[in-house]
């Protein structure tokens, strides 16, 4: 049996390789792992349907060829190239002696790529719909006077400093408490930051009214993390009402769909905020001056109302009055008409003994002393 040293195999195999494979070729495959280091350094995996890997091998994109990709695949996706991006690639093989088998990338088909995003995204909703949670968050009220705001951001980024100085010199002048829960906010670890910081959220859920997720400071074309099944399960039954200032116009993302409200940047979102205060402290004002009437209705008929009863009372008292006065009189008529001094002046008198009326001559006898009454007088007799 013929032998060869490694570097004469290595050598047969670079000739075999440059005579099978002269041309370029397209590749479907999905970037494992990623990194610059003056030249872009991909992994390359191709896996089964039960998720075993298929197939690896490593690739290169010299870094004259990768800006001009990297733009062109940016303004035709909306994405930037990262790792668990399905790709469509033209490369040629290369081999060498020290650092085997790699592909060389020469050119990109974002349309493949876009085809994929697009059914993930909408295997996403498709599963959030199973779910049942797509409407949870917009059957949410948000309190009268939101005030305790929970932003979830990174901290670096520009727009968190937008949306607070947006609350903060508000044309109101309302107060607002907030507090940062700081994400990362793009790559392939931004999904797993917000979910962590949502359940920290979570966890203090008496202390807020409102969770802001912000994107606004870094690179605008990577939105693929709020297209994440995780994430937007985890907003569509979050406990308190989420509003999204993401701050993106291309699309609407998942996230976008299941939040309470969504709008396109930072500072639309606090303005947003500001503005719903401002309807609620107007809706507020408008039902305290309808109270303020209601009760200024409410004295007036009851004063009203008093006048009417006051005159009622009068009239009532003074039928009373002449009432009585009648019965008085009549009484003063009765007692006249049967008075001892009318009777006298009809030529009537009294005559009494010992302090009883006498009634009949039986009962004296002679010499009693009878006291007789006259109009005039008392006349006092001896009876014989």
């Amino acid at each position: 049996m013929q032998t060869y040293g490694l570097k004469e195999l290595c050598d047969w195999i670079q000739d075999v390789l440059e005579n099978d494979f002269p041309d370029r070729y397209w590749v479907r495959a999905e970037i494992a792992s990623m990194s610059m280091r003056g030249h872009c350094y991909m992994e390359l995996v191709e896996k089964a349907d039960n998720g075993i890997l298929a197939a690896k091998v490593r690739a290169t994109c010299w870094n004259n060829v990768y800006n001009l990709l990297s733009a062109y695949f940016v303004q035709e996706t909306g994405e930037s190239l990262h790792v668990g991006l399905q790709v469509m690639l033209e490369v040629s093989v290369e081999f060498h002696a020290v650092y085997g088998l790699s592909l060389n990338i020469w050119n990109i088909d974002p349309t493949y790529t876009i085809g994929d995003l697009a059914k993930q995204r909408q295997a996403t909703i498709n599963q959030l719909k199973q779910d049942g949670v797509m409407e949870l968050q917009k059957a949410f009220e948000l309190p009268s006077l939101v005030r305790r705001v929970a932003v979830v951001s990174s901290s670096e980024a520009a727009g968190y400093g937008d949306f607070c100085d947006q609350l903060k010199n508000n044309r109101f002048g309302f107060g607002f408490h907030v507090q940062l829960y700081s994400a990362i906010m793009q790559g392939d670890m931004a999904a797993r930051s917000i979910v962590q910081a949502l359940n920290t959220i979570a966890e203090q859920e008496e202390d807020w009214d409102v969770v802001v997720i912000i994107r606004g400071g870094g690179a605008s074309t990577d939105l693929s993390c709020f297209d994440d099944y995780d994430l937007a399960s985890h907003c569509a039954q979050f406990p308190l009402p989420i509003i999204a200032g993401i701050g993106h116009t291309r699309d609407v993302s998942v996230v976008d769909m299941v939040v309470h409200r969504s709008v396109k940047t930072p500072t639309a979102a606090a303005e947003w905020l500001i503005d719903h205060v401002a309807a609620q402290v107007e809706r507020v004002a408008e039902i305290q001056l309808r109270l303020q009437r209601a009760i200024q209705g409410v004295v007036s008929r009851e004063k009203n109302r008093l006048v009417v009863l006051e005159q009622r009372m009068i009239n009532t008292a003074r039928r009373m009055v002449v009432r009585e006065e009648g019965k008085l009189n009549l009484w003063r008529k009765t007692i006249d008409l049967h008075s001892p001094e009318r009777i006298y002046k009809m030529g009537y008198s009294l005559t009494m003994m010992n302090g009883k009326i006498v009634r009949n001559s039986n009962d004296v006898h002679t010499g009693d002393v009878v006291d007789t009454y006259l109009q005039g007088g008392m006349i006092q007799s001896v009876v014989k």
